[in-house]
């Protein structure tokens, strides 16, 4: 039995997804040891994305059963209509199966997917997207200089050596002080991130006017959604080390994988760094929340919208059941 009519029938139109859906997966079981500023991180990251992204968006969040503090903030931004769509898993399944479940779900033309301790800075998406405009059969990109070993991006240099209005350059072209930038925040003894750079020379490639080094990583990038779709669901019986699966298929099929010159995102790690200016880390935990785009409108007051659920429900015993 059916009393009254249901009111969505009376609405003409519903909002569209953004062109672009940013996408990113979080796992604190708790906060201590390992994760102790993992919480403070993950603030910070989101703070970035909310704060910083130059073209419309929809942020997606997969939790991979966090404790609950993680989650009660991650619920106050989804109630704050910051986190569009928010799924909380009732266990860890792991990157790849929450890679499956988003890049499904994405709305969006364009996916940028972020591991939740990355801050992103003014301005990071549009070079991003204008990367994946401007070449014809770009894989995925990645927002900071990457050095990476050459075999994970064969098909990128393959493909710049063999394509009209493309060239590339192969040697030392990134310096030790932006390469330890980022290579130092991965937890690994110096010496050996800087053997790893002796040994391995970046490939720079110049197409129609526009530089960029061959090598991507999952850690962070953004990627056309049909793109994606080929490759998933990817295997996911294990909760870390499957993610070079993406990276392998990319490849393999002739898709080419990139990462910008300038610094348009920064991996932190686990750990707050000593001096947040000299990255570029903006102290967002001690700022007010960061609003949504476009700020609050009067009709998003929380007591005017309690007074009109009243109102509603009012009329709705008048009309249907009395």
């Amino acid at each position: 039995m059916r009393v009254g009519q249901n009111p969505a029938k009376s609405i003409n139109q519903v909002p569209q997804p953004a062109e672009v859906t940013v996408a990113v997966v979080v796992y604190i079981p708790f906060i201590g040891g390992y994760y102790a500023e993992s919480l403070d991180i993950l603030k910070i990251c989101l703070g970035s994305i909310i704060s910083n992204t130059d073209r419309p968006f929809d942020l997606m969040v997969f939790d991979n059963a966090s404790c609950p503090e993680v989650r009660d903030y991650l619920l106050d931004l989804h109630r704050d209509g910051r986190i569009q769509s928010l799924t909380l898993s009732d266990r860890n399944l792991g990157k790849v199966a929450a890679w499956n479940h988003l890049f499904a779900a994405a709305p969006g033309r364009y996916i940028a997917y972020a591991d939740a301790d990355v801050y992103h800075y003014p301005g990071w998406l549009s070079p991003l997207v204008e990367a994946l405009e401007l070449f014809p059969n770009a894989g995925m990109v990645t927002g900071m200089p990457l050095l990476a070993k050459e075999e994970m991006s064969s098909a990128t240099v393959q493909w710049a050596s063999e394509t009209q209005g493309a060239s590339l350059e192969r040697g030392q072209l990134l310096s030790w002080d932006d390469f330890w930038r980022h290579g130092g925040t991965l937890g690994r003894p110096e010496d050996e991130v800087r053997q790893f750079y002796q040994d391995n020379p970046i490939v720079r490639i110049d197409y129609q006017g526009r530089q960029y080094y061959a090598g991507a990583s999952h850690f962070q990038f953004a990627a056309h959604k049909h793109i994606l779709q080929q490759f998933f669901p990817l295997s996911a019986d294990r909760p870390m080390g499957q993610v070079r699966q993406l990276d392998e298929a990319l490849n393999q099929t002739g898709y080419l994988r990139l990462s910008t010159l300038a610094y348009h995102i920064q991996h932190i790690g686990n750990v707050l760094p000593d001096d947040r200016s000299k990255a570029g880390i903006q102290a967002f935990l001690q700022a007010s929340p960061v609003q949504p785009a476009g700020g609050r409108s009067f009709w998003d007051l929380k007591p005017l919208q309690k007074m009109l659920r009243w109102v509603y429900s009012k009329s709705f015993e008048i009309l249907y059941r009395k």
